[in-house]
């Protein structure tokens, strides 16, 4: 019975039919795709904006949703003008925060836009520097229902009830991150375990499963890898569950209830991994898109496979992969696959469509925004898929086959958080406040 009652309040959570949740990073299931049919495809600030809310500090963390609970973090400076942030692709290094940053945990009711509660998880000086572009709060929250999760790297992992009280929180260690950019993969949800990848540039990377009732390690796996920042992707629609974990020595898949590696595929891959792993059609889509790197693969694994499956040189498929596009993918938004098909935004304003199955080119690239750059990922609410600019912008397109950009909507405001979509609203987090538009 135990069993049968979990299974069934699992498949609510994962499944994009259940609209009232968005419990993580790209929605249920980590697909970025709402069930919700009528949400308009243009609209503006005068006649669709419910409330906004201010958001204090500096954090590209996407908003979750469970019930009527809206949950954000944050990282709040001692000094304001240190929460700052640059859009598009700057060089110029960062000298260090030197005033104590409150890293922080908001509870919002989803239809008043009214803080519920606000907790701080840890006030002291960073450990780490971070890129000009990023914040010390990119890592987005995960709920089940009960319990919220935040990694703050550094700064650790908290676990908090509904009511705002703190159950447990654990110290995960210190993460030096290439050319101190920061960090930015989110912990995921499987059975009693919260996993989280903890990559970084010194060698002593891993990825970890904690109890979710205690915080105490269930399992840990040592990881052969450098800095990278995608979220993990849980496979449950397979014979066996799978956690696949994109990075740039290898693409990997582990057994989430043990921690054991399950396959391997090394290379090709750019020198900076970020997208996260999608699913459709009984294939997994994993990312790797650096701008400047001459190869950017998009490849399609077929789950249940064994040991080492990288390709030899010159192959773009196998027994254990279906296809790889060399130069598909995107640099830092996550690509969107619904039904036939997997959409692609790219960083500098461009968009293009993919055939799910096959990998087949359905359309190339696409100018969506001239000047504009996107870092948060694209999400499809009702055949329409939706891109969030840098600049404030919001670009719907319609899914299928055929290219059609149906409106630009303005909303001013830099975005870097991916959007969450549920009761016939979306959230959408700006660089200083949270919108609920429908």
């Amino acid at each position: 019975m135990r069993q049968s009652v979990w299974l069934v309040l699992l498949i609510m959570a994962i499944s994009p039919g259940f609209a009232d949740n968005w419990p993580g990073w790209y929605g249920p299931g980590a697909l970025g795709i709402s069930a919700e049919e009528n949400f308009p495809a243009e609209w503006d600030l005068t006649r669709n904006v419910k409330w906004k809310l201010e958001i204090p500090g500096l954090g590209h963390s996407s908003p979750i949703v469970w019930g009527n609970r809206i949950f954000v973090t944050t990282a709040a400076s001692d000094d304001p003008g240190a929460d700052n942030w640059q859009k598009g692709f700057p060089m110029q290094g960062r000298s260090p925060d030197t005033a104590k940053i409150s890293w922080q945990v908001l509870c919002i009711d989803r239809d008043t836009g009214k803080l519920i509660w606000k907790q701080t998880a840890i006030r002291e000086t960073p450990v780490n520097y971070r890129h000009l572009k990023n914040s010390y709060a990119s890592q987005t929250p995960v709920t089940d229902g009960t319990h919220v999760y935040a990694f703050f790297g550094d700064q650790g992992m908290y676990c908090y009830d509904f009511e705002g009280n703190l159950i447990w929180s654990r110290d995960l260690g210190d993460f030096k991150m290439r050319a101190d950019w920061g960090m930015g993969s989110s912990p995921v949800l499987y059975r009693n375990l919260v996993i989280q990848t903890c990559d970084q540039e010194t060698g002593k990377s891993f990825i970890v499963a904690l109890d979710k009732k205690t915080g105490e390690t269930v399992w840990k796996q040592d990881r052969e890898e450098l800095s990278s920042w995608s979220t993990p992707f849980l496979y449950l629609k397979g014979a066996r569950p799978e956690l696949i974990v994109n990075a740039t020595t290898a693409v990997r898949s582990y057994d989430p209830a043990t921690g054991k590696l399950l396959w391997q595929c090394r290379g090709p891959a750019t020198s900076i991994t970020t997208p996260a792993p999608v699913a459709s059609h009984g294939l997994i889509f994993v990312s790797s898109g650096f701008i400047r790197d001459p190869i950017r693969p998009i490849t399609a694994f077929i789950p249940g496979a064994n040991g080492d499956i990288t390709l030899k040189e010159g192959e773009s498929k196998s027994d254990s992969i279906a296809w790889r596009q060399e130069t598909a993918a995107p640099y830092i938004p996550s690509p969107v696959a619904d039904g036939d098909y997997i959409y692609v935004l790219y960083d500098q304003g461009f968009f293009a469509c993919y055939e799910a199955r096959t990998g087949r080119e359905v359309y190339g690239k696409k100018r969506i925004g001239m000047g504009t750059n996107f870092s948060a990922s694209p999400i499809v609410v009702g055949g329409h898929v939706f891109c969030f600019s840098e600049d404030g912008d919001v670009f719907v397109v319609k899914a299928g086959p055929d290219f059609q950009l149906l409106s630009t909507n303005s909303i001013g405001e830099g975005m870097m958080a991916t959007p969450a979509v549920a009761d016939g609203k979306m959230f959408i987090r700006t660089i200083k406040h949270l919108y609920c538009i429908q």
